[in-house]
């Protein structure tokens, strides 16, 4: 178990999937349109509706390694029906199981990729982006939206060709529309991978987001990652299994490169 920082080709599958039951994985999301409106009344905004109502609480402080740079994850608050009482996700991590450090010149320190911790937890729908410097605090998404994995840079040293590491963006595989127009975000919908700079300000979709990515390589070689996505090509916003399945590559040494390799 990795400890908790609150405080060659590797292959994984883009940790776009966590290790939820598969009853809450089936539940996992939130409705962001009304079930039924009263037809004498304005049309509501579902998300708007949604975000005002729904409960969140943070969970933690995630020492990046960036010193003055500290996220906290924000999670909807959910119901237990059983009894009414309330619970969160709670944060967990992403591990490598193989680790080249066959030659000791690389040190991961378990981490998914070199520099980079995974977080992933229950209904975790925000992050908090805060500056110890500045004193100033950020939200990644304007709304609420299904993060699934969170890349963020390591608390640990880690090396790589016995070089040392260091990141200084974020990365977000996400849920954060109703694509396929049904009233709820949830795991049916299209998932987005973005890039965020070091200050939490999103920069750009490192995939298309007409693609629903679902997972990943890592090339410690070239210190690049390759995605996975089907292409939305019937725009019906959700993945269909007769659509292609391109792959992209994500240049971490500066991940404003990116391209398609097939």
């Amino acid at each position: 178990m990795k400890p908790l920082h609150f405080f060659v080709i590797v292959s994984f599958a883009f940790f776009f999937s966590s290790c939820s039951s598969d009853e809450l994985d089936e539940k996992k999301g939130f409705q962001v349109s009304p079930t039924s409106e009263n037809e004498n009344e304005d049309p509501i905004d579902g998300f708007n509706r949604d975000s005002l109502g729904m409960f969140t609480k943070p969970s933690g402080v995630l020492l990046t390694g960036v010193s003055n740079v500290r996220l906290t994850p924000i999670y909807k608050v959910n119901i237990n029906e059983s009894d009414n009482t309330t619970f969160i996700g709670s944060t967990r991590f992403h591990e490598s199981y193989e680790n080249d450090d066959s030659d000791k010149t690389n040190n991961w320190n378990n981490n998914i990729i070199p520099g980079f911790e995974a977080a992933y937890g229950f209904n975790l729908v925000n992050v908090s982006h805060y500056d110890v410097t500045e004193n100033t605090q950020k939200y990644f998404f304007e709304k609420p939206a299904l993060i699934r994995t969170l890349y963020y840079p390591t608390f640990s040293k880690d090396t790589l060709n016995n070089i040392p590491v260091q990141r200084a963006f974020f990365m977000a595989s996400v849920y954060n529309d109703d694509t396929n127009k049904d009233g709820f975000i949830n795991l049916k919908d299209l998932r987005r991978f973005y890039l965020f700079n070091i200050h939490g300000e999103k920069q750009s979709a490192l995939v298309p987001e007409n693609y629903a990515v679902f997972k990943s390589e890592y090339d410690s070689a070239n210190d690049f990652m390759y995605v996975f996505a089907q292409l939305d090509s019937n725009n019906n916003g959700q993945q269909d299994a007769s659509e292609p399945i391109h792959i992209f590559w994500i240049d971490l040494k500066d991940p404003s490169k990116t391209g398609r390799m097939l």
